[in-house]
């Protein structure tokens, strides 16, 4: 008995070292994506009308498409997709005893499930520029599906 109580507890000690690799692995990598994501409230809290090109670039990063008008005023567009998914997958070892009339015995099992979601967040910044290279206008949309 005290061996099924001493595997009992080196599954349940391995089940829980497997749950926070798992958490802490996902925070990387959402860190990771961070890194370079535009928001909305990054365009709200940054961009001014009159502030440089230089300091858009800072506040931004580079811009996907530069273009010119007829007056050769440049606009910065920053068009960025993403998809983020989101899994969740558990799974687990059972541990049974079984008593008999012929005897005991242990069995042993997995269990597994999750689930699965995906969604898409689209975001287009336009940055229109003067002359100078100050910002004269700018404007945004996002969406998520």
């Amino acid at each position: 008995m005290k061996h099924l109580i001493a595997l009992a507890n080196i599954l349940a000690a391995s089940a829980l070292a497997s749950a926070c690799s798992a958490t802490h692995h996902a925070a990387d990598v959402r860190a990771a994506n961070d890194v370079d994501r535009i928001t909305v409230g990054t365009v709200q809290k940054e961009i001014r009308i009159g502030m440089s090109a230089t300091d858009v670039a800072a506040a931004l990063g580079s811009p996907n498409i530069v273009s010119s008008d007829g007056d050769r005023q440049q606009s910065w567009i920053y068009d960025k997709i993403s998809t983020d998914v989101v899994e969740s997958k558990s799974s687990g070892t059972v541990v049974g005893l079984i008593f008999g009339s012929s005897g005991g015995g242990a069995g042993t099992g997995t269990m597994s499930g999750g689930a699965r979601s995906t969604s898409q967040r689209t975001l287009t910044v336009i940055v229109k520029f003067d002359a100078e290279q100050r910002v004269r206008d700018f404007s945004y949309h996002s969406s998520r599906f």
